[in-house]
């Protein structure tokens, strides 16, 4: 191979501190070129002309140097005296080249040979090989590996900045500054290119020969890559190749394109998202295209994805998807969806067309942004019937929800003595059942922090007078009710109210013979309308009339209440001389409460009026303030006293760890409670039910049980109505239970068996929580495998360590259960009104393959819950999930295999069936 000659010539060299000879004096300058133009090595043009030999007029005194075994050489130019060479030209720093075994300077040949372990280093780049042989007669540097009986050893590695390169071998012209590569390996933004020859053709373009382009990890056998005949390379920008295709295991795919461009940008970047092919049969809207769309890389931080469906049944929906941040300040996602769904085809019977939308909004404020005043969002409203009748994939396990719930909140504290706080919350509650909507735009809230006026100015505050306090709090709605149907309409603001409320609570503690706590307090509360009415018996039309009255009004009202309480404690040890018991002593914790509380009757405000019928005259009470935000006053006079007895049980249990002393602490009751009130204003039915309530925890806390009943003292008639009669009285027991419910919930892995944490899905439990469904997965879990755009990304790497062991004998599992059980005896009906189990779980059978349920079980109405069997296998570089809904109308399952590298995510297949639509009365 020849070269094209140089076009100057080296005349006068003064080198600094180093005495050589002129063939070290052409290399030294030579390899300046070399290493100030090597990023990416590439094939050099053939030319045909030779290079003729070159006189240089060396006017130094010159030694030769036949050293052969040099471990480290330097070179320093002095650029101080004027020559003909070109200032730009020479080594801005130092060059240090060594080798293992040695350097040798052949001077027949015009050559440098390192040799073993051999290095190059200049400013930001590195050379390091087993050969690196110097032509500087023919400006060629070549860099290769080392070959003895077992092989190949010590590829060459060019490093440069990030840039690394791997080849089998380098040839470079260092005056045309032009190189070729034999058998590279570079990474190119998380994608691998072999290729068997490279060429570069400037500092910014490669072009390729039968390259390879896999994001496998094993490259000396990937399980997948795309042959390239012909490519061209823009490091970290692109890729733009001519005919490819796909091999598996070295098997060729019928997967082929004539060109293809990949990005390979490391930045975010704009580019199509590509949709998912298949065909809904369950509900006759044909052929569809799913998650296709365009992705908007707008700025560091903003994005925006639009994507949309399509049928060919004129079913239609798109999706808007935007994620937010500015570091230190705040976060946030919004995601707007609507779809348009046709049934069956336009002009047959069973045609139906509904159309739902939902949208969510989720914003975060950092801690540091601003620590007196804080904004959030968590908005989650739309088509009541959204989560039912969606085809997104991502709602397949939220269609059980039944409340839709949204707060929007602005806080602001004011610093000072007192301090004054702040809040503004817009919220919004949805039932999905009875499509009623509630809404609150906005809701204000004030309240200055307690004043001790009568507290000393240093020391602790003593006695029932230093401990006087009080507060001011205002609070004020303007609330809305209104249905699914009449939301974003005039209509919904047709009966909306606003009040405000002012509150102003008066309190003092203090304690009585040492061991009895006493509070006291008072509350004055001012209520404010903007709507009133007034109500009159018309007798032309023989009827109550009510109308409303627009304007300002306001009410008083105010109670006094105080408490009385105490904490005793009681230990049974078991603990003998010369005996050490499992259970070493039992503490019982008691809390009893003694309440009192009075409310006056406040008749002022309220009003009469006549009704003349057939029976004669009656007369009616009313009040203007029955239509009130806040509830209208009381014209009953109310004084009760209220028992509570709070309870907490644990024991001391000798230790497994015979090496510890201390015994060890559980809970055996966490809390049991009753409480009771009796009203010493009323005629009768004084005793309020007893309401009991306990729960604990067991199995090392791993399972949480809660209970509750409600003990009625009084009897019932006949006719099943609460008499004035106590049941002991009229033959039964001393209390009568009406209502009982009991909760249990198990979690455990087998992680619970060696001392670790258990290891939850989070992933999968975030974007549950993202998309309004459960995090347990009790409900099934929310996955839409085409789409991993939408939600974290999957655990890639998980457990590495474990899985780089040459036996593994550990197989993670996970496991939830949830138990619920309720009875009610209200009206004699002694029954159960719902008791079922629901459970989900997970197992590993091997690092790359797991297996996963959610279903549950409802004894009352003996069948199964809705039910999802999930299955995952990890094929290296690709993934496989398939999910199936076996039974109910829910009924559907998901397919998918595809590449995980999101470089090449959407070569992948997609496939599923949706559930039937539900179409709503």
């Amino acid at each position: 191979m020849a070269f094209q000659k140089p076009s100057h010539t080296f005349t006068k060299i003064h080198l600094k501190g180093l005495r050589t000879n002129s063939l070290h004096i052409l290399f030294s300058l030579s390899f300046t070129v070399f290493i100030n133009t090597l990023s990416f090595a590439q094939e050099l043009p053939k030319k045909s002309k030779e290079i003729p030999a070159r006189e240089l007029d060396d006017r130094m005194p010159i030694r030769a140097d036949s050293i052969i075994n040099r471990p480290v050489k330097t070179i320093e130019i002095d650029t101080t005296e004027q020559d003909s060479i070109k200032q730009d030209e020479f080594l801005k720093d130092v060059v240090t080249y060594k080798a293992s075994d040695y350097v040798a300077v052949n001077q027949k040949k015009q050559k440098i040979y390192l040799f073993n372990e051999a290095l190059v280093q200049y400013e930001d780049m590195e050379i390091k090989a087993g050969v690196i042989e110097i032509d500087y007669s023919k400006n060629l540097v070549y860099a290769g590996r080392l070959k003895d009986s077992t092989g190949y050893s010590q590829k060459p590695v060019f490093t440069q900045g990030a840039n690394v390169i791997e080849p089998d071998s380098i040839i470079f012209n260092t005056d045309t500054r032009r190189a070729l590569i034999f058998n590279s390996v570079t990474e190119q933004s998380g994608g691998t290119v072999i290729a068997e020859r490279t060429k570069r053709e400037n500092d910014s373009v490669y072009f390729i020969g039968r390259g390879k382009f896999t994001t496998s990890e094993d490259l000396d056998d990937p399980e997948y890559y795309i042959l390239m005949n012909r490519a061209k390379i823009v490091p970290n920008k692109k890729i733009v190749t001519g005919l490819s295709q796909m091999y598996i295991y070295d098997v060729p795919t019928p997967i082929a394109i004539p060109f293809a461009y990949f990005p390979m940008s490391k930045k975010q970047t704009s580019g199509i998202i590509f949709p998912s092919f298949g065909e809904d049969t369950g509900n006759d809207r044909g052929y569809f295209l799913q998650n296709g769309g365009y992705y908007f890389a707008i700025s560091d931080y903003l994005d925006l994805a639009i994507l949309g469906d399509y049928y060919t049944n004129g079913s239609y929906g798109f999706r808007v998807d935007n994620n937010y941040a500015v570091r230190y300040k705040f976060r946030g996602n919004i995601s707007f969806r609507y779809e348009n769904l046709l049934n069956s085809e336009r002009g047959f019977p069973d045609f139906a067309q509904s159309t739902i939308y939902n949208f969510r909004w989720s914003h975060n404020q950092d801690a540091k942004a601003n620590p007196n005043s804080r904004f959030s969002a968590s908005v989650n409203l739309g088509s009541s019937q959204y989560y039912q009748r969606s085809i997104n994939q991502l709602n397949q396990s939220n269609f059980l929800n039944n409340t839709l719930a949204s707060s929007v909140s602005y806080s602001k504290t004011f610093k000072g003595e007192p301090q004054v706080n702040l809040n503004v919350t817009a919220t919004h509650s949805q039932n999905t059942n009875t499509e009623s909507i509630n809404l609150t735009l906005p809701t204000v809230q004030a309240s200055m922090s307690r004043v001790f006026p009568f507290a000393p100015k240093s020391g602790a505050k003593k006695g029932i007078i230093q401990n006087i306090n009080f507060q001011v709090n205002t609070r004020g709605e303007y609330r809305i009710n209104t249905t699914d149907s009449l939301f974003g309409k005039s209509e919904m603001f047709d009966d909306a109210i606003a009040g405000m409320k002012h509150t102003i609570p008066l309190t003092t503690n203090f304690k009585v013979f040492n061991h009895f706590s006493v509070s006291a307090s008072t509350n004055l509360e001012e209520t404010w309308t903007l709507k009133t009415i007034r109500r009159f018996y018309d007798a032309s039309l023989d009827e109550v009339v009510t109308t409303d009255i627009n304007g300002f009004d306001r009410f008083l009202t105010y109670n006094f209440s105080t408490s009385l309480g105490t904490t005793l404690y009681g230990m049974y040890n078991f603990e003998k001389e010369g005996k050490d018991p499992k259970i070493r002593a039992i503490r019982h914790v008691v809390r009893p409460s003694l309440s009192y509380s009075i409310t006056p009757a406040f008749n002022q405000y309220y009003e009469t009026y006549e009704v003349i019928d057939a029976d004669g005259t009656t007369t009616e009470e009313y009040t203007k303030f029955e239509n009130s935000l806040f509830g209208r006053p009381s014209n009953n006079y109310s004084s009760s006293l209220g028992i509570s007895i709070g309870n907490n049980f644990e024991a001391k249990i000798r230790d497994k760890d015979s090496t510890k002393t201390e015994a060890k602490k559980v809970f055996l009751l966490n809390n049991l409670n009753f409480g009771t009130s009796y009203d010493l204003a009323a005629d009768s039915l004084n005793w309020s039910p007893v309401r009991v309530t306990g729960g604990t925890q067991i199995l090392n806390k791993k399972m949480n049980i809660n209970f509750g009943m409600t003990l009625d003292p009084y009897a019932l008639d006949s006719n099943n109505n609460k008499i004035n009669t106590y049941n002991i009285d009229n033959g039964g027991s001393l209390f009568r239970l009406t209502s009982a419910n009991m909760n249990i919930s198990y979690s455990l892995s087998n992680e619970s068996f060696g001392g670790g944490d258990d290891d939850e899905d989070s992933a999968s439990s975030r974007e549950a929580a993202r998309s309004g469904g459960r995090t347990d997965g009790l409900f099934g879990k929310t996955q839409d495998f085409a789409d991993k755009r939408l939600s974290d990304r999957d655990r890639d790497n998980k457990d590495e360590e474990e899985n780089n062991d040459f036996y593994n004998y550990k197989m993670p599992w996970s496991l939830r259960l949830s138990y619920a059980l309720n009875y009610t005896n209200t009206r004699r009906q002694n029954q159960i009104s719902s008791n079922s189990l629901m459970f989900s779980g997970d197992v590993e059978l091997s690092p790359r393959w797991s297996i996963g349920a959610s279903s549950g079980y409802d004894f009352l109405n003996k069948g199964f819950t809705f039910t999802q069997l999930r299955f995952e296998r990890d094929l290296l570089s690709w993934r496989m999930n398939f999910t199936w809904v076996p039974f109910s109308d829910r009924s559907s399952w998901n397919f998918f295999i595809g590449i995980k590298s999101n470089l090449l995510k959407d070569l992948k297949y997609d496939q599923r069936r949706q559930p039937d639509q539900r179409l709503g009365n």
